[in-house]
């Protein structure tokens, strides 16, 4: 996230401070300008705009609109201003303020989307599966970001439903080869005496049943992208000629002696362990380092599921904006989604989020609801936290709603400025100690409280030098 900047308009609430401090902490580069001036050297390439909407609004949207028609503007209104929100098409999301960390999070996510609806040309379905904060999958956007603009190889590594070409796309989408191309083919869904033939094209009356000479996918790829998906499925005939293609960048059309160039980007996936297949000899090794050349991993869902709530949250929005309908998730319809092993990963969560907007057309969904495999999470009385692990201090500042401790921080930074993780960890401590005095010392019950596991509040226990009764449940 680091790389991103953010444009954040002055103002004299509390919530300037608190939404400075915090984007901080995410380590944003915020830059701010004042509502006075509205000038200034204002970086064109901000992720976004956060707007204080606090009586300046109609001013601020009209120069904003003005000077920085490109972005997105997000509107931040404080929960004690009781006048509405100005319905303005300039406003790409409105958030109240003091929030909650999902809601936030969710903010945030929202605004890759809000690019494209300012003129990104980066097409909608780019952003399928990459939603979400957690720590694997922003280090799969680095990864993403870093190697796009080259003409390495990437193999894609993943198991089924993870989002491999939706990777692939954006790899594509962020080269100088995005005006070219991308072609993907899936090595595994093509008979082995049909797959030369499409990927090298053939001449009329190459075998029976060409009646005219055909384009192959290198062709159609030249000066693009070419997506091999499930390369671990391709026969080991067909991976000698491919490994050709690669090392020489020529091939022949069948049928044909005349030999073509090619000028195409190799993004590479497969669900299978390729180090596995070679030992088995299933898979060349020479073709597997030709490929390797820079991996990604992508993570399963069920080693992010911190993500769940923004991709669900996403999911519907698309369906919502498809005319396709639109439904609500309880909190404990979001819980046992997170506990769910998801084998399919984020294809199996939009089948079944499609599925639950076709059935329960503008509904709230609960844990009822929810397809019969979820139903044993009824009655489980440890609850999955909704952020990740190292987001816990933020969140803490976002439990304005369930505890009263928000008066607790400085409504304003002080000038002489503070040291912000020692202060998490101050207000931290206060809330377990909290927490633990409401519950009678009962440990289960004070995490329930808090939103956390049992085993995590009991090591911030330990490192905070607090007792509580662990024998009660």
């Amino acid at each position: 996230m680091g790389s991103h900047r953010v444009l954040l308009v002055r103002s004299d609430t509390g919530s300037f401070h608190e939404l400075f401090a915090i984007l901080g902490f995410l380590d944003y580069e915020v830059r701010v300008i004042e509502p006075q001036s509205f000038i200034g050297d204002t970086p064109p390439d901000c992720l976004c705009v956060f707007l204080i909407l606090d009586g300046q609004q109609d001013t601020l949207l009209a120069w904003l609109d003005r000077e920085l028609s490109h972005l997105p503007v997000v509107g931040i209104q404080e929960k004690s201003i009781h006048r509405p929100a100005p319905e303005d098409v300039r406003l790409g999301r409105r958030l109240p303020w003091p929030t909650t960390l999902p809601v936030f999070r969710a903010g945030l996510d929202h605004i890759e989307r809000l690019r494209t609806e300012k003129g990104d040309t980066r097409p909608s379905e780019l952003f399928r599966s990459l939603t979400g904060s957690s720590e694997a999958i922003q280090q799969t956007r680095q990864l993403i970001r870093q190697v796009a603009d080259s003409d390495a190889t990437v193999l894609i590594l993943g198991e089924s439903g993870t989002g491999k070409e939706v990777i692939a796309r954006n790899l594509h989408h962020g080269s100088q080869r995005k005006g070219k191309a991308f072609v993907p083919v899936n090595c595994g869904a093509i008979p082995a005496e049909l797959l030369e033939s499409e990927l090298f094209g053939h001449e009329k009356g190459a075998f029976t049943g060409a009646l005219t000479a055909r384009q192959g996918r290198f062709e159609m790829a030249e000066g693009g992208s070419l997506f091999l998906d499930e390369i671990g499925d391709m026969p080991l005939a067909m991976q000698v000629k491919l490994l050709r293609v690669l090392q020489e960048r020529t091939f022949e059309r069948v049928g044909s002696n005349k030999t073509l160039t090619c000028d195409v980007r190799i993004i590479a996936a497969t669900h299978r362990n390729l180090e596995e297949q070679i030992v088995q000899n299933r898979f060349r090794e020479d073709l597997f380092y030709r490929l390797n050349v820079f991996p990604i991993e992508v993570p399963a869902l069920r080693h992010r599921v911190q993500d769940i709530p923004l991709l669900v949250d996403d999911l519907l929005a698309r369906f919502k904006a498809e005319n396709r309908g639109e439904i609500r998730l309880s909190q404990g319809a979001l819980t046992a989604l997170q506990r769910h092993h998801w084998p399919g990963n984020v294809r199996e969560l939009a089948n079944l989020m499609e599925r639950l907007v076709i059935l329960y057309p503008h509904q709230t969904i609960d844990l009822k609801e929810l397809p019969e495999k979820f139903q044993h999470y009824i009655g489980e009385d440890e609850s999955i936290a909704c952020f990740p692990p190292d987001d816990e201090k933020l969140a803490l500042l976002a439990l304005n709603e369930e505890s009263d401790a928000q008066d607790s921080y400085p409504q304003r930074l002080p000038e002489q400025g503070l040291n912000l993780r020692e202060h998490l960890n101050q207000m931290e401590c206060e809330l377990i100690r909290q927490a633990l005095e409401d519950c009678n010392g009962v440990v289960a019950h004070a995490a329930t409280r808090l939103r956390m596991r049992r085993t995590t509040l009991t090591e911030k226990l330990r490192k905070y030098g607090l007792r509580g009764d662990e024998s009660q449940v």
